[in-house]
């Protein structure tokens, strides 16, 4: 049996079955936590609808507790009786507000962990904010409802030890929330879900082998809005092959341009591993430019070294991502991608993915965590 130096609670939307980037991560850092720093994580699942397992991988699971009449329901009082029976831990929220309140306003959450900081002001919280708050055209629900969304992530920023977040904006939007906090804000772009190898051969030691590979909706724009910027990113790159990742699109996929399309279906992360390890490229077409840093599938390319490609770019760095740097796009100002400006890209996306590493975040996680456990 293990003995853990260190127990944290980490509170989450969902986790493994559901199909969830932000569950993904919150169980990748676990993993990392576990193994570098013999951190023992405990989630809490703050989803109601979600339906799992009371262990995974060794992890203890809750879930806000059941109501009346077998119903489960969100409420300060059932998140404070769960985070109170540990308390010794540190907390970890992982936050982005759609997860846990259908219109985006989980004041259950934000009110639950303000009555633990009262109740125990010596405990660290720290706050991963995967989004901070929505804004929208004035017919949708998030434009009436983005003030209350504000002013939630700012009350959590507020009583949160630190914050960290993906996303460059998004830090500058957190000090805007909360001028008067001095409280440094740390901002690390997203991590690959589905592994970092150590050894990757160069692209000419690959199969002349492009991906698409994503959610069902994103990989649905690049074969409906991107066909021609796929096509041309293929020619240039004399590629054989084109593997689709993911839930089937529906569409009757089968070749492009004489370049035949071989459907994967959903697949265990270490496979999809070894594909990328053996392609060229990836194409994407969503997240824009402005949103790759919190892009698990880009982060995916950049950490397999593949030259990740798009059909839109952006004229000025974005969290320190440059088009034709880090990125290619298609794009009618773009020239014509050369062999080796591809190898010269795919190295600079695996350079720039180096500085926010699993291995590196976690090391910043368990310093932050560890802040009050001195």
């Amino acid at each position: 049996m293990v003995n853990y130096l260190i127990h944290i609670t980490s509170i989450v939307p969902r986790l493994p079955p559901a199909i969830d980037g932000v569950g993904d991560y919150a169980l990748n850092l676990a993993r990392q936590l576990r193994k570098d720093f013999n951190i023992q994580t405990h989630f809490i699942v703050g989803n109601t609808k979600w339906n799992g397992a009371a262990k995974i991988e060794g992890f203890p699971v809750s879930q806000i507790s059941v109501g009346v009449a077998g119903r489960r329901h969100h409420s300060p009082d059932a998140l404070l009786n769960l985070l109170s029976s540990d308390r010794t831990s540190s907390i970890l929220l992982h936050y982005v507000g759609y997860g846990y309140a259908q219109r985006g306003c989980p004041v259950w959450l934000v009110d639950g962990l303000q009555r633990w900081k009262s109740l125990f002001p010596k405990r660290s919280l720290l706050t991963m904010f995967h989004e901070v708050y929505a804004s929208g055209l004035p017919w949708t629900s998030s434009f009436w409802l983005s003030p209350l969304q504000k002013n939630l992530a700012a009350r959590l920023a507020q009583m949160s030890d630190r914050c960290i977040t993906s996303k460059q904006s998004y830090g500058e939007v957190l000090y805007q929330l909360n001028p008067t906090k001095q409280t440094e804000i740390t901002c690390l772009p997203v991590f690959s879900n589905i592994g970092e190898p150590e050894y990757l051969p160069t692209l000419s030691e690959r199969s002349q082998r492009l991906v698409v590979f994503g959610s069902r909706n994103a990989r649905l724009q690049v074969y409906n809005q991107c066909l021609k910027a796929l096509e041309e990113t293929c020619q240039n790159l004399n590629i054989k092959e084109i593997l689709d990742i993911g839930v089937p699109t529906g569409l009757e996929l089968s070749k492009i341009k004489g370049i035949p399309i071989i459907e994967k279906g959903v697949d265990e992360a270490e496979e999809i591993s070894k594909i990328l390890q053996d392609s060229i490229a990836g194409f994407l077409n969503f997240p824009p430019p402005a949103y790759l840093a919190k892009s698990t599938i880009f982060a995916s390319y950049c950490a397999h070294r593949l030259i990740p490609c798009m059909a839109i770019s952006s004229k000025i760095p974005i969290d320190s991502l440059e088009k034709g740097k880090h990125y290619w796009s298609a794009d009618e100002h773009s020239n014509e991608l050369t062999f080796k400006q591809g190898q010269d890209i795919a190295d600079n996306a695996y350079t720039w993915y180096q500085t926010h590493s699993l291995p590196v975040q976690a090391k910043i996680f368990m310093e932050y965590l560890m802040l009050r456990q001195q």
